[in-house]
């Protein structure tokens, strides 16, 4: 039993306020709530420092007051939303798992998720390899050790399509395993892999820039339409992404990696249309006052971050203010489509076999899901 948003929201009292604007200005922003939650990682965290940030130019340019509901896990910071105790979640590939139904929501109790987006900040990932490899490109993986973690599904998930890129699948390297994503990157430094996927400005590299075995990155051509095609099939959220801050990396020696967005403002789908566009323009057009907070905040500018692709479709109401505002774009406006009618096709899929009959047993119920799934998403 949970209690209504009024209640939580009198419980839990506010962490960013300001003053707001002369009525006027407020008026411009009819829907615009006066209080909301957003969930988001854990304090200290990148994407916590991001919503406080923007949450504190909200607060001062309209008076909205936002409290910041942190957690470590990903049903922490998805089941608020869900349910409504959340307005907007700040999420990363839990928005994926969440709208496919994969992992921790392919179990009976969740299913896809009808979970749409607002605006998302670009981010890149790709596979840091020990310079002496001589790992450079996708096929240079094939027989190489590759450092995972399987419990890490973020990880994981972006690791395919770098591999699909080459038209590698798992079995043609040899994972390792490890306990963790920390200790995947220091099995690098150590010579115990060749290889492991990572964000480049994980500190760790650092680490392994300094060591003798030194660093490399798989670099994805953004030329290669085979290959890019390939890798959106395995993952549709990817996209080229030149990068140029991290181990191993600066301005004049960038690399072509794999963009993905993190984190995401997410909302449900049934939130309502006025209420998403007043938040989308709130927080576009508050760019200014919080894009030197933090390096990374930059990353924000509307006319990239209301762009696709993203883990979910985008909300009606984001797309009706990033339209107006010049942003949304014709290769964003495909992406939409294709993106929609899949999210659409796997919640329909799910309650055809919920209605069915269903093992009772949790893997076996998995099991037959993921293979409906992958029914569905063939005939796509």
């Amino acid at each position: 039993m949970f209690t209504n948003r009024r209640e939580f929201l009198a419980a839990s009292g506010a962490v960013a306020a300001g003053t707001a604007l002369p009525s006027m200005a407020q008026a411009a922003l009819a829907g615009l709530p006066d209080t909301m939650v957003w969930s988001t990682y854990d304090v200290g965290s990148t994407g916590y420092v991001e919503a406080s940030a923007i949450a504190d130019a909200l607060g001062k340019a309209h008076g909205t007051r936002v409290r910041l509901q942190n957690s470590g896990t990903s049903i922490g910071r998805v089941l608020p939303v869900v349910q409504k105790r959340a307005n907007y979640g700040w999420l990363a590939n839990e928005l994926y798992f969440a709208v496919e139904g994969l992992y921790e929501y392919a179990t009976p109790d969740w299913g896809p998720q009808d979970l749409r987006v607002l605006m998302g900040r670009g981010s890149s990932f790709s596979i840091a390899a020990t310079k002496v490899s001589g790992i450079t490109k996708p096929e240079d993986l094939k027989g190489k050790r590759i450092a995972v973690a399987k419990a890490n599904s973020s990880v994981m998930i972006k690791l395919e399509p770098i591999l699909a890129f080459a038209g590698l699948t798992w079995k043609d390297v040899e994972l390792v395993e490890f306990p963790s994503y920390g200790a995947t990157l220091a099995a690098l430094v150590t010579g115990k892999a060749d290889a492991a996927g990572a964000a480049p400005q994980a500190a760790k590299l650092r680490e392994l820039e300094a060591s003798p075995n030194g660093i490399s990155w798989v670099q994805l051509d953004p030329s290669n339409k085979a290959g890019w095609e390939r890798a959106q099939k395995a993952v549709p959220f990817v996209s080229p992404f030149r990068e140029t801050i991290g181990a191993g990396l600066t301005a004049e020696n960038p690399a072509w990696v794999m963009g993905y967005r993190y984190p995401m403002i997410t909302t449900l789908g049934s939130t309502d249309e006025k209420e998403v566009y007043a938040v989308t323009k709130a927080i576009a057009e508050s760019f200014p006052a919080y894009k030197d907070a933090k390096a990374i905040m930059k990353r924000w500018e509307p006319k990239a971050a209301g762009t696709g692709p993203m883990d979910a479709p985008f909300h009606d109401g984001a797309v009706r203010y990033l339209k107006e505002a010049g942003y949304w774009t014709a290769e964003t406006n495909a992406w939409q489509a294709r993106a929609v009618a899949r999210s659409n096709a796997l919640r329909k899929a799910w309650t055809a076999f919920k209605g069915g009959s269903v093992p009772s047993e949790k893997e076996a119920f998995t099991k037959a899901w993921l293979e409906k799934r992958a029914s569905v998403l063939s005939s796509l």
